[in-house]
């Protein structure tokens, strides 16, 4: 469809990114249905959203960057290299965040500085929006590749995995005292950080072609980062690990089926 208005791969990835951003706002609707999730679904539902994550960052993030870094630079070994600098950047920008922004996560509690004092709802916000820049970028670096199957496909994966992840923050919200209303605007807002990734991952894509491989990978590298560090731990610690690899390995295939069928 976005290809069909022949838009170029910059708003092409703003646009996607927006609407991956905007299924957060639909996941948190939902709060106005649900009372409240078990510990349980939403240790699944988040894991869901991981394996997607994580088949993303391969199938439509590194192993992308890899071809154009080889394409471009005719080396196997320094095209990886470069593909690798940027995952591991991509991971260190992450972790320095979370060290110096102050954020709150669901299960393992507060992080970052112990003298900032801040409202449990902007240390959730802080931590979804570290969360979801990311992936906001994801989509925007994987339409500046100039294959709109490759944009696509993460935009709708980002898109499905970022449904529960607005429910479980809307819900969560509801369980402190905030009105359904309150909530949903919330969870709702969580999802703006998207649009802001995309564009910057665009723009990076689209002004900076030849380091295009290493945004890519930088862009696998911060949500490999967000995988391990963050999602994984917290659904592993309420004595529901077995279904939430079992919900992990789900949202990866589906990613995988996603990436290759519209790849």
């Amino acid at each position: 469809m976005l290809e069909s208005l022949e838009l170029s791969p910059f708003w092409m990835g703003v646009l996607g990114s927006a609407g991956a951003g905007a299924c957060t706002a639909l996941g948190a609707a939902g709060v106005f249905a649900i009372q409240r999730l078990s510990p349980k679904l939403e240790d699944m539902l988040l894991s869901a959203a991981a394996g997607i994550m994580l088949a993303a960052s391969f199938f439509s993030l590194i192993l992308p960057g890899l071809e154009l870094a080889n394409a471009r630079l005719g080396n196997e070994v320094y095209g990886a290299l470069v593909v690798i600098a940027g995952v591991m950047l991509g991971a260190i920008g992450l972790w320095l965040l979370h060290e110096h922004l102050p954020h709150e996560h669901f299960v393992m509690g507060r992080e970052g500085p112990d003298q900032v004092e801040l409202k449990r709802i902007w240390l959730f916000i802080i931590a979804i929006t570290l969360h979801n820049l990311p992936e906001g970028m994801a989509v925007g670096v994987g339409f500046a590749t100039g294959d709109p199957g490759n944009g696509a496909g993460l935009a709708i994966g980002i898109g499905m995995q970022n449904i529960p992840e607005g429910l479980a923050v809307a819900v969560s919200l509801l369980a402190i005292g905030y009105t359904r209303t309150a909530a949903c605007g919330w969870g709702a807002l969580t999802g703006a950080a998207e649009p802001l990734g995309g564009l910057i991952g665009a723009a990076a894509g689209s002004l900076a072609e030849l380091a295009l491989p290493a945004v890519l990978g930088a862009a696998a590298g911060a949500m490999l980062y967000i995988i391990s560090d963050e999602i994984i731990p917290e659904t592993h610690r309420r004595g529901f690990q077995t279904p939430a690899t079992f919900a992990l390995m789900t949202g990866m295939v589906v990613m995988m089926f996603l990436d290759t069928t519209l790849g």
